[in-house]
């Protein structure tokens, strides 16, 4: 019997994407999808293009829950106490809000709010697998999806930060509108992304104690991140460039993308490259694209990530994350080409 599992939240962009995964994952049973909105509608025809035929449910844990595992896609504050309450129940749980992102409970304060059930961040795992985390995931009950914008900048960054390679790094990052949310993207207006672009979370965005938390583990030191993200006008996609200070200026050049190629040699959705990478090219995929120099000018690393902000970003890397949890091949209804066109 293949395992079974809930969509907790699946009237948003990223929950109705992960549903649509599920379905036509070879060896996950879709049993359930849950929504705090349009409670009554079937997902295709709120998202026709998904093709799932399940109609979303009003909350009920009684029947929810009674799966192997969940996926939560809630926002962040409420997504942590139903993440409790699977977890009690014995479900195996992918979150994908910010809420089990913060090892430390007063910087998710800081950042955030008062943490709804701060007993539960330590046993929460960071579902990054290719930064050394896959052992965790594949023991772990709770898995702490990452965001968006600190997936792509990480995976172009952490690798370097691990080899000390490093330091005093700034963000350049540009996001399409869909990286808001269904509720954010249907209230803005078109006239205000066309032929626009706007940064916002200026000087202080949620994701910055989430990208300096995990260069901190990669380096073993604190590194402190200017991090700036704006929206563009496309629906999808991430682009992060990011300027950091060598450790040793007299390293050769090449050194950066080698140190790339090495830790990723054996990675299935990362693909390191000579050229900028390119958000089309990973658009509708759970493939990353990365790359650095060395510019001897200026005397500063670039390094720069792409992703698809709804897949690899969220519901692509929650799947795999599941993947791993479940020791299957992370591959598994991710294909690591593409999602759809």
């Amino acid at each position: 019997m293949s395992p079974s599992v809930s969509v907790f939240g699946a009237a948003g962009f990223t929950g109705a994407l992960t549903a649509r995964l599920l379905f036509r994952h070879p060896s996950f049973e879709l049993r359930a999808l849950t929504a705090r909105s349009d409670v009554g509608r079937r997902l295709d025809q709120l998202y026709p293009n998904h093709r799932v035929p399940l109609g979303l449910e009003e909350l009920d844990l009684d029947r929810h829950a009674d799966v192997d595992a969940a996926v939560v896609a809630y926002p962040h504050g409420a997504a942590a106490p139903l993440v409790a309450e699977l977890i009690d129940r014995d479900v195996k749980v992918v979150d994908l809000s910010a809420d089990f992102r913060l090892r430390d409970p007063e910087t998710y304060e800081e950042w955030y709010r008062e943490h709804p059930v701060p007993d539960l961040l330590g046993r929460a795992v960071y579902g990054l697998p290719e930064l050394g985390y896959r052992e965790a995931i594949t023991g772990a009950d709770l898995v702490a999806n990452p965001g968006c914008y600190p997936t792509a900048a990480l995976l172009a960054l952490a690798p370097l930060a691990r080899e000390g390679m490093i330091e005093d790094v700034v963000i350049d990052a540009k996001a399409g509108v869909s990286g808001a949310g269904r509720a954010a993207s249907e209230a803005t207006h078109f006239v205000t992304v066309d032929e626009n672009i706007s940064a916002y979370g200026v000087p202080r965005h949620r994701h910055t104690p989430e990208i300096e938390q995990e260069l901190e583990r990669a380096a073993g030191a604190l590194v402190r991140v200017v991090f700036t993200p704006h929206l563009v006008p496309m629906t999808r996609g991430i682009l992060a460039s990011a300027y950091a200070l060598p450790t040793d200026p007299k390293r050769p050049g090449h050194a950066y993308a080698d140190e790339l190629r090495r830790a990723y040699e054996k990675e299935p959705f990362v693909a390191v490259l000579d050229q900028p990478p390119d958000t089309a090219h990973v658009r509708g995929s759970n493939r990353v694209q990365v790359a650095a120099w060395w510019d001897a000018r200026t005397g500063r690393v670039i390094v720069m990530g792409a992703i698809d902000n709804l897949v690899k970003g969220a519901a692509g890397q929650a799947v795999q994350c599941l993947n791993v949890m479940r020791g299957w091949d992370e591959t598994a209804g991710l294909d690591g080409a593409g999602i759809f066109p």
